[in-house]
């Protein structure tokens, strides 16, 4: 990865900025985006200081616009384009029967059509380059988590997208990466939308007990790497879509109950 210019999407915080370092302290050259320019600002900061060649750019994933200024930014900067991360993501947690649709369409907007903008304004160049798309999916991809309805729909997407772009870039030489971390240590779940597309504002899980954004991040370097088709994290992710996939009835079972026990969990 030495000189290769690799754009990451929701890169100021969590497993986003946790990618920008290690690809970086690999030699290379990175350009993040987010929403918020404080906190885009302080990462990028924080990052300089490591030595890490890196900027930052506003953009909102969900805005078609925003993407191609990010693809333009990047040939700006550093000439070409080797690398995307699709990074960028949002959850919620509600019970279906109880929410607000237009929770879901923010959360498809950011997780599914952000994926598909900045990879098509950045395809062109990666083709050139014979470089790699990496689509940060989750286990809610594979096995439908309760109360998570617009989550998982927005993942189930996003790897049926990876999948058909993959087979399309077969013989281009293109890398398709569909990661797929388990629980991870990050504000994503402080930033939930709940039923009414308000803040959550605390995670209702345990987050020092999950894996951290900083080991999950080197994860994905080195399939990035191998250039791996497929990434499944943690013993918990690998077994739920194991069982998922064999025993869908006693998955539906176990994955109530563990979703239940969650603080304040609406399935209670």
């Amino acid at each position: 990865m030495q000189n290769k210019v690799v754009i990451i999407t929701g890169g100021s915080s969590g497993i986003g900025k946790a990618l920008a370092e290690v690809f970086g302290k690999k030699g290379s050259k990175i350009l993040i985006t987010g929403r918020n320019k404080t906190d885009l600002d302080a990462a990028v900061n924080e990052l300089q200081m490591k030595g890490i060649t890196i900027e930052g750019m506003v953009c909102d994933v969900s805005k078609e616009d925003d993407n191609k200024k990010m693809a333009t930014e990047a040939l700006h900067l550093f000439g070409r384009i080797d690398v995307l991360i699709n990074n960028a993501g949002i959850t919620m947690r509600a019970l279906f029967e109880d929410l607000d649709l237009e929770v879901i369409k923010k959360v498809m907007d950011i997780n599914f059509y952000g994926v598909l903008f900045a990879t098509k304004a950045c395809l062109p160049e990666i083709i050139k380059n014979k470089g790699s798309i990496v689509g940060i999916s989750s286990i809610a991809g594979f096995r439908g988590l309760p109360a998570r309805a617009g989550y998982s729909a927005s993942k189930f997407a996003l790897n049926g997208f990876l999948e058909v772009l993959r087979t399309e870039m077969l013989y281009k030489g293109v890398h398709i990466l569909t990661a797929s971390p388990g629980f991870t240590t990050s504000n994503i779940r402080k930033r939930a939308l709940t039923k009414n597309g308000s803040t959550q504002g605390e995670s209702p899980r345990a987050e020092e007990k999950m894996m951290s954004a900083e080991e999950c991040a080197l994860h994905i370097y080195n399939a990035t790497v191998k250039r791996k088709n497929f990434l499944i994290l943690t013993v918990q992710g690998k077994l739920a879509v194991w069982i998922n996939k064999f025993f869908p009835r006693l998955a539906d079972k176990l994955v109530y109950n563990a979703m239940a026990k969650e603080a304040d969990s609406p399935l209670k």
